[in-house]
């Protein structure tokens, strides 16, 4: 009976619903209620609803689009406070560069339930930060931002963003256990320990400050040969003069002085005399500094839990406009955000790209046309060049004859004057 009631709650557990503590897919109502524009300035951008050039549902592909270049924008959604502490957190939204950015953020906050959505400001004291940053070709990161006792703390890894105009889907996932993935299109594309990959605590182990090298410690491998001798031919100048050099024969001693060879290197000089090198008998090897443990460090086993998750928001500036941000998900399943994500690689994504290969092709067949359009041209100006050259020209023959009619009529004038 033990066996069967274990084996209902394993059931339980594997088709249990996953918890969703906030979507949005702009699939439904009116997005301006839920998402709350920041009033803290007057000119921040403004987002607009569309699926943008490029999508394989007019209506299912929409979301909010930045509209505004060199901008900054703040706008948030607010969904009911949970604290993550003793479960999965899982981050999950969708990010198209249609503009094909040049600089500009592609990424969301996670706030307190606290935060006044219209008097957020890029001050707003955040937990999380998560999402793509591009700034010119030196910046291409994916940030991974945790807030921990007032100090905004940055991944000390590198993750490489996509910077093309596709969709693409963000996934951070952060686990009890104080370890995280970040997945990009469901691909990991880092992962490790919270307390490796952040300075969240101070180093659990420090150089013993009491501690010091012996005077009498020698950590020189190698020393100098003592019953080594300079050779008696060493010294030699650096520096002769040239036995192959002549005075100039127009040399005048009264006015130029005393004529001297030219110095050339000398190739006997072998350089500063140097005992060679022997091992050191009294070597006793690299001194490493002993370390004791770090009295401030005090272990943390809950890096990753928040007491409150209420808010997300978009707060970021950006020079060129055109970003579509979509497909939020905040949730505690990780097998359903990769469904979600995988729902959506194989229709927005797939299709959004069909769409664009298919621009291309017209484009590409519409530029072939134009070339070919202008090449006739061309050719026509030329053939109608040629034809009006050669209506100039005068013809040798038609220019004889004319000559002779000329002479003609000139002899006929002539013999009817002598008839008179």
């Amino acid at each position: 009976m033990l066996k069967f009631g274990l084996l209902l709650s394993l059931i339980a557990v594997a088709f249990a619903e996953p918890t969703i503590y906030f979507k949005d897919y702009f699939d439904e109502g009116d997005w301006t209620t839920r998402w709350i524009n920041s009033e803290s300035k007057s000119d921040f951008g403004k987002f607009e609803l569309t699926a943008g050039k490029f999508f394989n549902d007019a209506e299912k592909d929409k979301g909010l689009q930045t509209s505004q270049d060199a901008r900054f924008y703040a706008a948030s959604a607010s969904f009911e406070s949970f604290s993550n502490k003793g479960k999965t957190l899982v981050v999950q939204f969708s990010v198209k560069h249609e503009q094909n950015i040049d600089c500009g953020g592609g990424y969301v906050k996670l706030f307190p339930g606290t935060l006044e959505s219209k008097k957020m400001t890029g001050d707003s004291e955040y937990n999380i930060m998560f999402g793509p940053d591009i700034c010119g070709p030196g910046t291409k990161k994916v940030h991974v931002i945790f807030q921990y006792k007032g100090k905004n703390l940055l991944i000390k890894k590198d993750i490489r963003c996509k910077d093309d105009e596709a969709t693409h889907v963000y996934t951070l996932v952060v686990k009890p256990d104080n370890t995280y993935e970040v997945l990009i299109d469901n691909t990991v594309a880092q992962s490790g320990s919270l307390e490796d990959d952040w300075d969240f605590l101070p180093a659990k182990e420090i150089k013993d400050p009491k501690a010091s090298k012996p005077e009498d410690w020698d950590d020189r491998e190698k020393i100098p040969d003592p019953t080594d001798v300079k050779p008696e031919d060493w010294e030699k100048p650096e520096h002769i003069a040239d036995p192959d050099a002549k005075q100039p024969e127009d040399w005048d001693d009264e006015m130029d002085g005393e004529w001297e060879a030219p110095m050339i290197d000398n190739p006997e000089y072998k350089g500063e005399w140097e005992p060679k090198q022997i091992d050191n008998p009294d070597y006793s090897g690299k001194w490493v500094h002993p370390m004791i443990a770090n009295p401030e460090y005090e272990a943390d086993d809950e890096l990753y839990a928040y007491s409150d998750f209420g808010v997300i928001g978009l707060d970021l500036w950006q020079v060129k406009s055109g970003t579509i941000f979509d497909n939020f998900l905040i949730t505690d399943d990780v097998a359903h955000a990769k469904s979600e994500c995988e729902e959506i690689l194989s229709t927005t994504v797939k299709g959004e790209k069909k769409m664009k290969d298919a621009h291309d092709e017209e484009e590409r067949k519409k530029r072939e046309e134009e070339e070919k359009a202008s090449a006739a041209e061309e050719v026509d100006e030329d053939e109608d060049a040629e034809d009006e050259d050669a209506t100039e020209e005068e013809d040798p023959t038609e220019a004889a004859d004319a000559e002779d009619a000329a002479e003609d009529e000139t002899e006929t004038e002539s013999t009817g004057k002598d008839e008179l």
